[in-house]
């Protein structure tokens, strides 16, 4: 059984920065893209960024470019978001992802459909 399980939300002011964890079982980790995706009120989910199976390949919506970093630590599992000079349109709750199929790559990861996902955890960022 697959388990994501995000980590690391909270109250912020603009300008601040915080480091999201996403920890993974129940599959293979280092063949597994994974991704981090988010939810405004009243939005529909979107994507954010993901991290190929190495680490080698990043993808970025253009809202976060030169502020979140995605990476991975294959031997714990884990990926991490660090999210620098956030913004108030940050605000939202962010949920970590990876793909039904270990075939999916990074650059797919935007449009991908089959997905699990973790329980979120909420980010706010204040004015």
């Amino acid at each position: 059984q697959v388990q994501l399980v995000e980590s690391g939300g909270g109250l912020v002011q603009a300008g601040s920065s915080l480091r999201l964890s996403c920890a993974a079982s129940g599959l293979t980790f280092w063949t597994y893209t994974i991704g981090w995706f988010r939810q405004a009120p009243g939005k529909e989910r979107e994507f954010v960024t993901a991290i190929g199976r190495s680490g080698g390949t990043t993808y970025y919506a253009d809202s976060v470019k030169g502020r979140f970093t995605i990476s991975r630590d294959n031997a714990k599992n884990t990926v991490s978001l660090q999210m620098n000079n956030l913004k108030p349109e940050d605000t939202a709750v962010y949920y970590c992802a990876a793909p039904k199929s270990m075939l999916t790559s990074a650059q797919a990861m935007g449009v991908a459909t089959s997905l699990y996902w973790g329980q979120g955890t909420q980010v706010t960022v204040s004015s």
